[in-house]
């Protein structure tokens, strides 16, 4: 597990630097903040998660059944991190901020959308 990247994952990168590309500066991995955002645009209390399939638990009960070594372990850290997701998320709305999370897959496969709905955000605020 010592592998395992926590920040500047490859998605999380290419989002990054979209963003940054379009002209949006941000701060990452804000550690003041609940959950540790990767991505913080402060003026607009906005922060957003790019959240690894398996650690996150994207379809979650049809994965669950599919892990078949050391279910004992890996099915409660997941679940764990799942009720973490939705702690930090509840944390940061009643704080103020407004929480945007991608999985992994979608900035894959829809780049522009995720990009689509932080701009839009940003530009409603402003």
């Amino acid at each position: 597990m010592s592998k395992i990247k926590a920040q500047d994952t490859k998605p999380e990168l290419k989002l990054r630097k979209a963003l940054w590309n379009l002209g949006f500066r941000y701060r990452k991995n804000v550690k003041k903040l609940s959950g540790t955002p990767d991505i913080v645009f402060r003026k607009a209390n906005l922060v957003v998660f790019v959240d690894g399939e398996f650690w996150h638990g994207f379809e979650w009960e049809e994965k669950k059944i599919k892990i078949k070594t050391n279910r004992d372990f890996w099915i409660p850290k997941i679940e764990r991190n799942m009720q973490r997701d939705a702690e930090n998320n509840m944390l940061l709305t009643e704080k103020g901020w407004k929480v945007l999370r991608f999985w992994e897959k979608e900035i894959k496969t829809n780049l522009e959308g995720c990009i689509g709905q932080i701009v839009n955000y940003l530009q409603m605020v402003k």
